[in-house]
């Protein structure tokens, strides 16, 4: 047997071609998906708002669309019988972490806004070339694993009819919700052409239209008169100091306006904080802890939301207002010589919480 075909048995052993896969891929999306808020909220709060605008507004603006694909994902397991969870401790993995069931060079971890956090968001959000295969396991982008979901899609409905591929009730579809003014679209998932639609909105907002385009397709969150950039590029913009404008590519990189980040406006957070650094009852653990039992009751609410109570979707995103108090809190205490606390972001069960 020669190497390209062990090559193509790896590609057959990983493609979908069961209901059964397609839900267990569409449930990894889901803690895919929710596996880059954690990152993306600290180096949120990381963030004075007020001396660093255009960082907040990027790392904020990804961070709702991240919760739109997460919703996204949840609506298209819902439409093939399945039932998402979120509220599970394999959601919420000790950090730093490797993405779920990704390539292992692209690792999660909690940092302060900076170089080192943009390095690790642009690998996150890396886009596949025009012409990478699909990969359902192992992926080295995230494009690359949607199109494996998106062919196991394509191929489920041509051997068994969307009839028998689109099982699930549509009351638990989730659609508009808190998201309706951002950029972003929560569109219920009923059959092949929704489905198909959500997975290009979630690849789109990631990597650039067609994967070689800056723009996203979308209107910009925050100045609806201009097209959206899309996360990749967001976080060149970033990292440059510069916006994209009309006429822009991936190739000339950003060559619009200019603007600065205040290393002033950062609060000097200790990476991947853990529970072990401080001891029980001491303040800091204490306001970790009370940050981890509001986190995980949001991660509840979300599973309600996903599994027939879509209105609980708006009281999971007002539970992240108390979130971020919390947050703030931590990021204004000093831990040590020149830093400060952060949340841990670790798994209460249930019983633990009060």
């Amino acid at each position: 047997m020669n190497q390209h075909q062990n090559h193509s048995d790896t590609i057959e052993a990983r493609s979908i071609t069961t209901l059964e896969s397609l839900r267990e891929h569409l449930q990894w999306a889901i803690e895919l998906e929710h596996a880059t808020l954690p990152p993306y909220l600290t180096a949120l709060y990381s963030l004075d708002p007020q001396r660093n605008p255009e960082a907040a507004e990027v790392i904020s603006s990804v961070f709702v669309e991240e919760m739109i694909h997460l919703a996204l994902v949840a609506n298209l397991l819902n439409a093939v019988g399945g039932e998402p969870r979120v509220d599970t401790p394999r959601i919420l993995s000790p950090h730093p972490r490797p993405l779920p069931h990704a390539d292992p060079s692209i690792e999660l971890s909690l940092l302060p806004f900076g170089e080192e956090a943009l390095k690790m968001f642009l690998r996150l959000e890396q886009p596949a070339h025009p012409g990478d295969p699909a990969e359902g396991d192992g992926y080295e982008t995230i494009g690359q694993f949607y199109d494996a979901i998106e062919a196991g899609l394509r191929r489920l409905c041509a051997e068994l009819g969307e009839g028998a591929v689109f099982t699930g009730d549509p009351a638990r579809q989730l659609s508009a919700g808190p998201f309706g003014h951002t950029a972003g679209h929560l569109a219920p998932i009923t059959d092949l052409g929704s489905a198909l639609a959500a997975l290009e909105e979630i690849v789109e907002q990631g990597e650039g239209a067609a994967r070689s385009d800056v723009w996203d397709g979308d209107a910009d969150m925050f100045h609806p008169q201009t097209k959206a950039v899309s996360h990749y590029y967001r976080f060149q913009e970033l990292a440059a100091g510069r916006r994209f404008q009309a006429g822009d590519t991936p190739a000339t990189g950003p060559t619009g306006e200019t603007f600065t980040v205040d290393p002033d406006g950062i609060y000097p957070m200790r990476p991947n904080p853990r529970l072990a650094d401080h001891p029980e009852g001491s303040a800091i653990r204490t306001a970790q802890e009370r940050f981890n039992q509001t986190y995980c009751k949001m991660l509840n609410l979300l599973e309600q939301a996903f599994n027939g109570a879509p209105a609980m979707l708006g009281a999971a995103v007002g539970t992240m207002y108390a979130l971020k108090g919390q947050a703030q809190q931590l990021l204004m205490t000093l831990d040590g010589d020149d830093m400060t606390a952060g949340p841990t972001f670790d798994y209460v069960a249930p019983e633990d919480r009060s």
